[in-house]
């Protein structure tokens, strides 16, 4: 499976998955800065077109207002809009699609563009190594540093590294049975997104577990970068 995108395109365009905490935002940092691509964020385009007051902008802010999800059409029209800015720039998706709806929307919007998505890298670890990793973090309720008490712990123990501020918190949605929650979420309804790319024959996988040159290394292989 290992360079499946490489082989169909010279412009990368990767979605990258995996259960929340598994290293997605970090890895995406490394392939942006090998590949030379733009890191698309729904949330990002969302605030950007509210700010902008764009129509779709609107739609969104409608839907916002009202504390409910905003439609995939609307989503999409966001997206189409940016690829068709960017043409030849290489993309990764961060956040997107989440589910199988999306993703074959996405595809559908490729091929209007004369686009395609390369590959669906998707990065695997056991649901118990995600609740250890996420609830040993802690942040600074004043300046907002993030630290992990397992592979990224404070200098001094309770004291912000960054303000000193002493008295690092918990967030809610760090707390194991939170944690849990979401990884439930995930399973039902973005897990299967992999078995979707699966069936196209673009899904890379690759062990999201060990340090993150260790995992970097491993994606860059799988990816033949």
């Amino acid at each position: 499976m290992a360079g499946v995108g490489q082989l169909r395109g010279e412009t990368m365009r990767l979605i990258l998955l995996g259960p929340p905490g598994v290293g997605k935002g970090t890895q995406a940092q490394f392939l942006m800065d090998r590949l030379g691509a733009i890191q698309l964020s729904t949330g990002d385009l969302l605030r950007a077109a509210v700010r902008e007051g764009t129509e779709l902008g609107k739609d969104a802010k409608r839907y916002m207002d009202a504390g409910e999800l905003v439609p995939d059409d609307v989503i999409l029209g966001l997206i189409g809009e940016k690829m068709t800015e960017l043409k030849d720039q290489a993309v990764i998706f961060d956040g997107f699609p989440r589910t199988v709806a999306q993703a074959e929307g996405l595809d559908k919007l490729m091929g209007e563009l004369g686009q395609e998505i390369n590959n669906a890298l998707e990065l695997v670890v056991d649901d118990q190594v995600v609740i250890d990793r996420l609830s040993s973090r802690r942040s600074c309720p004043q300046c907002g540093a993030v630290f992990n008490l397992i592979s990224a712990p404070p200098k001094v123990e309770n004291v912000c590294d960054t303000c000193g501020h002493v008295g690092l918190i918990q967030r809610d949605d760090d707390k194991p049975d939170v944690i849990a929650n979401r990884l439930r979420v995930y399973h039902e309804q973005t897990a299967p997104v992999a078995d979707y790319y699966r069936g196209k024959g673009n899904l890379v996988q690759t062990d999201g577990l060990g340090t993150v040159d260790e995992v970097r290394g491993r994606v860059f292989e799988a990816l033949s970068l």
